[in-house]
């Protein structure tokens, strides 16, 4: 088993025990005793990764596609759960939910494709419309402001990977050489298992009241290691000794060299006139439209 194998939790089944995948039908009983059906609508959605990110055993190994049903009551019973929401799980079990193979593990998926799966599940849902709640970072009102989650472009990231210098290796992790150290750093690609574990560590600290350091805590989730070194004392020595400028780079070509979404949109404050770049969050807000 290859080091992305373990990762990616392929010996380990989370599926739900009490929820089953979204079917292609649906079955009632009328007032008269008799039953009648119809088609839950579907939709393929194209994957950022196009599985060329998932080791051979993966379901979505060279698969460019994912088919998902249309997001029903039943998806928004999972969304408004107090318990999962705590738990910080509502979306992946909705997720779960309407993925049509029941062979994927949703906490498997790369964080891009599980984003291009979240706005699609949106869209079916609710429209390609996204309003909501904006604060403009240059003179800090807040407006109304609608996102347009219509046809969110995949980001090129194989582009990007050659302005930024980096290469896939063996084990389809990205390896970049930082300008100021010369060090060769090997970072990974995220799961929702990820995901999942860096929220609970982010509530444990937040219990305790440790402070985080969003930065470093960033690079200990996916560097994997340095020059060929993969001891974590090696890893957390380097995050520490980092020199700013390598920090800043290696910050913009991960998050430039990952496949994904293109959530940036133009913004434009009807305050002050402000015009930026903004990205579309993805919370559990995001499910539930004004």
């Amino acid at each position: 088993m290859s080091r992305n194998d373990d990762r990616l939790g392929l010996d380990e089944k989370q599926f739900l025990q009490d929820e089953s995948p979204a079917t292609a039908t649906a079955a009632v009983s009328d007032s008269s005793g008799g039953a009648f059906s119809w088609s839950i609508p579907t939709e393929f959605v194209e994957l950022p990764s196009a599985g060329k990110f998932y080791p051979n055993n993966h379901p979505l190994h060279n698969q460019a596609t994912v088919e998902i049903s249309f997001m029903t009551a039943k998806e928004e019973d999972i969304l408004s759960s107090r318990s999962l929401l705590k738990e910080g799980v509502a979306l992946d079990r909705m997720l779960q939910n309407i993925l049509v193979e029941n062979n994927i593990d949703v906490t498997t998926l790369l964080v891009g494709d599980k984003n291009a799966l979240l706005v699609a599940a949106r869209r079916t849902g609710y429209g390609p419309e996204y309003e909501t709640k904006v604060t403009c970072p240059s003179c800090g009102d807040t407006d109304d402001f609608s996102f347009d989650i219509s046809e969110p472009p995949i980001h090129n990231y194989q582009e990007k990977m050659e302005v930024y210098g980096v290469s896939l290796n063996g084990a389809n992790n990205l390896e970049i050489t930082l300008p100021m150290t010369k060090a060769k750093v090997e970072c990974r690609l995220l799961t929702g298992r990820d995901e999942q574990r860096i929220f609970k560590e982010s509530e444990r600290k937040a219990k305790k009241k440790i402070d985080t350091g969003s930065t470093t805590d960033a690079f200990r989730s996916y560097i994997v290691s340095v020059n060929g070194e993969d001891s974590p004392f090696t890893i957390e020595s380097f995050i520490q000794a980092m020199p700013a400028r390598d920090s800043r780079i290696l910050r913009r070509a991960y998050t430039s060299c990952i496949p994904n979404i293109d959530l940036e949109q133009e913004y434009e404050c009807v305050n002050c006139g402000y015009e930026a770049e903004m990205e579309v969050p993805l919370g559990v807000d995001f499910f539930w439209p004004k």
